[in-house]
């Protein structure tokens, strides 16, 4: 099947945005921050809280990075102002770390700050490996002040383990877990369906033992069956783990989660970016896109 995905993303750049359009749509909330809040609305309705994010990454220039960190408050205002069950998520290439950390740092900490005073959070995603070492370096610098801000890890990454195992012991684990969507070489990341899963179970158990909250972001059914009798064993509290899913997927699934109980997040992208945002993603893992192409005509 990789052939066929790989065929699919070679030529979708011929065709126009607005064909394109309809197989991103179902994974973007919209153009607008009213699409984002309408949607999330919709969630919040349904019993599930959201992480709202303004598509965007290695912005060119510094003023385009103090635009995006301009839309993220507005964000962060917009929820307060609408009542919504939601927080941030940010990408820290597009409030300049590839262009001068220290203006980046000051904006992850502007966002912090302004979130702590309207009550609510900031996820810091994570990006390609050539970012990992400077996202977790500012994560961990932001939470010396700042309690409101989480980050992320790729289960795929063989660094991962040790990188849960130094959060955890700086007592800053509040991670979303996910097996990561980027292409890594071999040397550096695992290949294989299975030991990425394996690597996912180990990792959450980490956390775990450690007490620490856990987003357990995955669509893989294996993976959320292992959780949900995990915690059923463990006698994990339901309020020290949420699951989290991306706009658009597993619907069924996380209607079942929600029902049972559990915690649950979705993300929730918008922007005027989306055309860039779906093919980077498409390009970076053609498995998307066969993905995308089976949904159109497959609810799962």
């Amino acid at each position: 099947m990789s052939w066929f995905n790989r065929l699919i993303v070679w030529v979708m750049p011929v065709f126009p945005k607005s064909f394109i359009w309809i197989f991103a749509r179902r994974y973007v909330a919209g153009k607008t921050l009213a699409d984002a809040v309408r949607q999330t609305r919709k969630l919040n309705e349904a019993g599930i809280a959201a992480t709202i994010d303004v598509l965007g990454e290695d912005n060119r220039n510094l003023q385009e990075a103090e635009k995006a960190k301009a839309d993220a408050l507005t964000v962060l205002e917009t929820i307060r102002a609408e009542g919504l069950r939601a927080n941030l998520s940010v990408k820290l290439s597009q409030l300049g770390l590839r262009l001068d950390r220290d203006a980046c740092r000051r904006n992850v900490e502007e966002l912090v700050s302004r979130a702590a005073a309207l009550g609510n959070f900031v996820r810091i995603d994570m990006e390609d490996s050539t970012v990992t070492d400077a996202t977790l370096d500012l994560y961990r610098d932001t939470r010396k002040e700042h309690a409101n801000t989480g980050a992320v890890i790729q289960a795929c990454l063989r660094r991962s383990e040790a990188d849960v195992r130094a959060l955890i012991g700086q007592g800053i684990a509040h991670l979303r877990l996910c097996k990561g969507i980027y292409n890594e070489a071999p040397e550096i990341a695992y290949k294989g369906r299975e030991e990425v899963r394996e690597q996912f179970r180990k990792l959450a158990l980490m956390m775990f033992d450690a007490g620490a909250f856990v987003g357990l972001a995955t669509h893989d059914r294996v993976l959320v069956d292992w959780a949900v009798r995990t915690v059923a064993e463990r006698g994990i509290p339901k309020d020290r783990f949420e699951f989290q899913m991306l706009y658009g997927v597993a619907e069924k699934m996380r209607a079942r989660l929600v029902s049972q109980g559990f915690a649950l997040r979705v993300y929730v992208p918008f922007g005027e970016l989306w055309y860039a945002y779906s093919m980077r993603r498409m390009k970076e893992n053609p498995a998307v896109a066969g993905h995308i192409v089976k949904s159109l005509f497959i609810r799962t």
